[in-house]
């Protein structure tokens, strides 16, 4: 086990929330046509109160803090937001489009510690990148951010976020990471908007492009190993929790509301009613979702893959059941290995004929979820110390 995976492992047992992601605002400067959210300022939480909220979770154990939106450097106080936290001592990862980004934003970001900046590429042609956001020009302002943010020194890292309309850029905007310095992830995470929804899984990929992404060695090394069938299932993967998510992860949205995951929309409380320790600690929904192991799971428990797959229970959770399967995790297992999960087998299937799958092809599992997760690239070298 990485020494990540012990530190997880380690705060779950204890009860501690390692990782906090917070959504400053979900206004932004693009409107991506996938965008899960409503961009709307439904009166977001003021300096004051955020910083309140960082010190709450500074008090609860929090190490690594994402801060992200909507476009986080809308906001005008973005910036004190990021000394506070720093201040707090938070390991801060920022997501951004990085549209905002020039030398003197970079330059202070760097003098502030920022850990890494995570930065959305869609395509390495304007026609399709900016087809997406719906932002003329933001794919060349997004890598002269980015090339500001490398010039500077900080971590960059390319996320793509793979759907019908650029799924065939993918190993150009890898080569572009790379001519960057930055590493690069190839996410096809597709998921229901906020408000419940699901049109916009219209815009995922087939499953059998899943398989040819699966198979592509640059992206998961060693395609022989990565889509080997599961090995036997062990007591230690019927005992696991199935996700990091409210264990020893959460989320909370610009409004205060606290969430087990961004991809995990069950309410659990608001820090503008509650301190968050005490969410944390006596939430109902927090505590049902930790009352749940694997080998609980009704279908999955019987699944050959319950092992390595990754089931979100965010996504079971929107197709009604957070004990239930992720049919989209369950297509993903099927086509990185040929093995039919329990699920299918339950529904008398033993391939995903187009469109057969209740929800296709969702999403991937955020990072720090079990099991695999995205897939990346490292930078094959780095353009600025």
């Amino acid at each position: 086990m990485s020494l990540m995976g012990e530190l997880i492992q380690k705060a779950i047992a204890l009860g501690v929330p390692l990782t906090a992601h917070v959504d400053l605002t979900y206004r932004c400067n693009e409107r991506c046509e996938h965008c899960y959210l409503d961009h709307d300022d439904k009166g977001e939480m003021s300096f004051e109160e955020i910083s309140g909220v960082l010190a709450q979770l500074a008090d609860a154990g929090v190490l690594f803090l994402i801060l992200s939106g909507g476009e986080p450097m809308l906001r005008r106080d973005f910036f004190d937001i990021v000394a506070r936290a720093r201040a707090l001592l938070f390991n801060v990862k920022v997501k951004t489009n990085a549209v905002l980004v020039r030398t003197a934003e970079a330059q202070r970001l760097r003098a502030l510690g920022v850990e890494q900046m995570q930065v959305s590429v869609y395509s390495h042609r304007p026609e399709i990148h900016d087809a997406v956001t719906k932002l003329p020009g933001s794919l060349r302002r997004t890598i002269e951010g980015i090339r500001a943010l490398r010039a500077a020194g900080l971590k960059v890292a390319v996320a793509n976020v793979m759907m019908r309309s650029n799924l065939a850029d993918r190993q150009a905007v890898a080569a572009m990471a790379r001519e960057l310095g930055a590493t690069y992830s190839a996410d096809p995470t597709v998921t229901p908007m906020m408000d419940g929804d699901r049109s916009v899984l219209d815009l995922r990929i087939d499953g059998s492009e899943l398989h040819n992404l699966f198979q592509d060695k640059d992206l998961v090394g060693d395609p022989e190993a990565f889509c080997a069938p599961p090995p036997p299932v062990g007591d230690d993967e019927r005992n696991a929790a199935p996700c990091s998510a409210g264990h020893s992860s959460c989320y909370i949205s610009p409004y205060g509301d606290v969430f087990p995951c961004v991809q995990f929309p069950l309410p659990s409380g608001n820090v503008r009613a509650q301190n968050f320790l005490d969410i944390w600690r006596h939430s109902p929904q927090l505590l049902e979702v930790r009352s749940i192991r694997t080998g609980d799971l009704p279908v999955c428990s019987s699944c050959a893959h319950l092992g390595t797959c990754t089931r979100c229970p965010g996504l079971a959770w929107t197709e009604g059941n957070m004990r239930g399967p992720s049919s989209a995790d369950c297509e993903k297992s099927f086509y990185r290995t040929g093995v039919p999960s329990a699920n299918m087998l339950a529904r008398g299937l033993t391939s995903f004929p187009s469109g057969i799958a209740e929800t296709g092809l969702a999403a991937f599992p955020p990072a720090g979820h079990r099991g695999i997760g995205l897939i990346q690239i490292a930078p094959l070298r780095q353009t600025a110390a």
